[in-house]
């Protein structure tokens, strides 16, 4: 199905700073930041969260649209799956929906029945996304086939909702596990791979993210399947989420600078792009 990937790390950071160069020439800045806004998880995943803190995001998630202004509310909120329900309820912008990770995060280091029971519980209460972990002890074991099982196994668990595996790229090490496990989760029927849980030191990393976009142009053209991509972990001031964003720009094109094609994972982006748009 993919190609053997070749790149070295020198030469993907090489193609990165081109590709920002280029992009950002004749960059419009302030739609940028608007359609960022637009693609923002806004997620807490804290083992201190509570009803009222999940409640609180929930409403401060639809408190960014403005109409006269053009600035719009965030994709989503992200939390655990034991308050999916709540954020639920307190959302009035019934366009923002409710992802949940779920499948043992952040270490994916539970049996595929005891995951694929807290993806359904988790729907049950109401997420419309679920991000799931990938098995990164067998991947690492090459345990590929099973690795991919589990992806599918969580998948067919969704039902409605959709799926994103992540990665957690700073585990991998490599250009060619991300790469493969990219092709894994997109194979195993994820309908967005993300980078990061953002539990680990080495969260996003632009690096991670140019392997995961070429794999998914990759598959696009040859099946016409649009997959999602999703960096999260570390990505809190504007400007950095700026060069995510032209690098999916660039790759991708325009037809993935949308809410059901990228999200972006922060819990403090958020308010600093408003204030710059506002």
């Amino acid at each position: 199905m993919f190609n053997t990937y070749s790149y070295t790390s020198e030469e993907i950071q090489e193609r990165i700073q081109n590709i920002l160069n280029k992009g950002k020439q004749d960059f419009d800045q302030q739609k940028a930041y608007r359609q960022i806004l637009s693609f923002i998880d806004l997620t807490t995943l804290e083992g201190a969260d509570t009803n009222e803190k999940a409640a609180n995001l929930a409403k401060q998630a639809c408190n960014y649209a403005n109409a006269e202004m053009n600035i719009p509310n965030v994709a989503a909120v992200c939390v655990y799956p034991t308050l999916v329900k709540v954020v639920k309820e307190n959302l009035t912008d019934k366009n923002i929906g409710v992802a949940s990770v779920a499948g043992a995060f952040p270490a994916g280091m539970s049996p595929i029945e005891i995951k694929v029971a807290e993806v359904k519980y988790a729907v049950t209460e109401g997420a419309d996304d679920i991000d799931m972990v990938l098995s990164r002890g067998k991947f690492l074991e090459g345990k590929l086939e099973e690795v991919q099982k589990e992806v599918k196994s969580i998948k067919e668990a969704c039902g409605a909702a959709h799926l994103k595996v992540i990665l957690e790229t700073g585990e991998l090490k490599s250009v060619e596990n991300i790469r493969k496990a990219s092709e894994l989760s997109i194979l195993g029927g994820g309908d967005f791979i993300k980078t990061s849980t953002g539990k680990i030191p080495v969260a996003a990393t632009l690096e991670a993210m140019l392997v995961m976009l070429d794999t998914i142009k990759e598959y696009y053209e040859k099946t016409g399947k649009k997959i999602g991509i999703k960096p999260a972990g570390g990505i809190s001031e504007p400007e950095v989420a700026i060069d995510y964003y032209v690098l999916v720009k660039e790759i991708l094109g325009e037809d993935w600078l949308n809410n059901h094609l990228f999200r972006i994972g922060a819990s403090r982006l958020a308010n600093k792009v408003f204030d710059l748009i506002k």
